[in-house]
């Protein structure tokens, strides 16, 4: 049985924002509210397994300290401009 949308656009967002590291959730609850409900449903299992990632990894990506995993680098590159975007 598949999740409904609201349910996984629900159980996302809850995720983005308890994460581990404060920078992180930050990071991703901002992302989250600002993109998740717009996203199709491949978008939202890339965001999804995204979410599975170690939150130094994701912070380290995010940050440009290290390249993010090829199947993440747009979907990072799309959270780097979402954080630069709010900030200007």
């Amino acid at each position: 049985m598949s999740e409904l949308h609201e349910h996984k656009v629900k159980r996302l967002k809850m995720r983005s924002m308890r994460r581990g590291i404060k920078e992180m959730d930050i990071i991703l609850s901002h992302y989250s509210d600002t993109k998740i409900q717009t996203m199709s449903e491949q978008e939202l299992a890339l965001y999804d397994a995204l979410l599975e990632e170690n939150d130094q990894d994701l912070y380290q990506w995010v940050s440009g300290q290290v390249p993010a995993k090829t199947q993440f680098s747009d979907l990072i590159s799309d959270i780097v401009s979402t954080m630069t975007a709010s900030h200007q």
